[in-house]
């Protein structure tokens, strides 16, 4: 039964962080030290729904509910609020959202209740800036700072696509991303290194942009580009072992020359393989 799930588990985190009896590791924890957890949580919810893993999927997105959990009770404690006054605002902003569904707004298309989705919640941030005292909020207001680099870059774009900033063809955006590499090149000549990391930013921040024309997320797409690097050193390595050598005993042409025979091997696989395989 989901409820005397739910209170067991607020009973168990009570305990953890009861004074003198609870966990010592727990009791010392706060807010801030916890927000690395959650995030690390939320990406290794992320990793078995790519893997397809529903096994590790279950395990995964307990550990994120511990991560409500473990917020909820701190507040709790500071008398700030408490795990039903969680749901209890999930559930109200869910009916708000969804009047489509729970209101008189039926009938939308998908692309419909999008715009209405952004609306309402133009409407909320509008709302909770009044409340901290500004009537005023930017095109780009709303996007947490704490966000992954890569996916806050994407939603500052979308949000300034929304008010006409934007280019209308990917392969502009292309020749940006050019114009970006041109301009690190240039600040190297110079030995200009400061320079040369803002313009690295800049290069990064125009890929996004071009994974966004694209509709690619980045973040994900990254992913896979970092899965298939360790999978094709791996070869690499198990070449090397092969002939009683380590990565660190071969030359860069030796290991470049493994490298692309690991690509090779991989383009040479019928299709329904690696989709990144062709980089």
């Amino acid at each position: 039964m989901p409820d005397a799930s739910v209170s067991r588990l607020l009973e168990i985190m009570a305990a953890l962080r009861t004074p003198v009896t609870g966990c010592p590791w727990d009791l010392q924890q706060d807010f801030a030290s916890i927000a690395p957890y959650t995030i690390e949580e939320a990406y290794e919810v992320v990793d078995a729904i790519e893997r397809g893993d529903l096994s590790d999927l279950r395990e995964e997105l307990g550990d994120l509910l511990l991560q409500v959990i473990f917020h909820a009770r701190m507040a709790h404690e500071q008398g700030a609020f408490g795990f039903d006054d969680v749901v209890q605002s999930l559930i109200e902003k869910l009916l708000r959202r969804h009047p489509h569904v729970f209101g008189e707004a039926r009938g939308l298309t998908p692309s419909a209740v999008e715009g209405l989705w952004e609306t309402i919640k133009r409407q909320e941030r509008g709302q909770k800036s009044r409340r901290h005292g500004s009537d005023k909020e930017g095109a780009l207001a709303g996007v947490p700072v704490a966000l992954p680099a890569l996916t806050r870059a994407l939603k500052l774009q979308v949000k300034a696509a929304r008010v006409g900033f934007d280019w209308n063809d990917p392969m502009a955006v292309v020749a940006k991303i050019r114009e970006e590499a041109d301009e690190i090149e240039a600040e190297l000549v110079r030995g200009d290194r400061r320079a040369a990391q803002s313009e690295v930013g800049d290069l990064l921040f125009a890929a996004v942009n071009l994974a966004r024309h694209l509709a690619i997320d980045p973040e994900a797409v990254l992913r896979a580009s970092n899965q298939k690097f360790e999978r094709r050193f791996a070869a690499i390595e198990q070449s090397l072992a092969g002939h009683g050598k380590s990565p660190a005993e071969a030359t860069l042409s030796e290991m470049d020359e493994l490298w692309n025979a690991a690509k090779a091997a991989e383009l040479a696989k019928p299709a329904g393989g690696d989709p990144e395989s062709g980089a």
